[in-house]
């Protein structure tokens, strides 16, 4: 996986990002998408709690 791929999702990163991926042999592009999922799974979340407690 390139570097790119690795970095945290930000505002406007995410189509290169899933470009990036889908250039990808299958087996890393599936690796690919299980980190991307669980990086914005993991922000979503943080937004729930982050709204909960202020």
């Amino acid at each position: 996986m390139t570097s790119e791929a690795n970095e945290p999702t930000g505002q406007g990163t995410l189509l290169p990002r899933l470009g990036l991926i889908e250039d990808q042999p299958l087996e890393a592009r599936a690796a690919a998408y299980v980190q991307l999922h669980d990086e914005l799974r993991i922000r979503l979340e943080g937004g729930d709690v982050a709204a909960t407690r202020g």
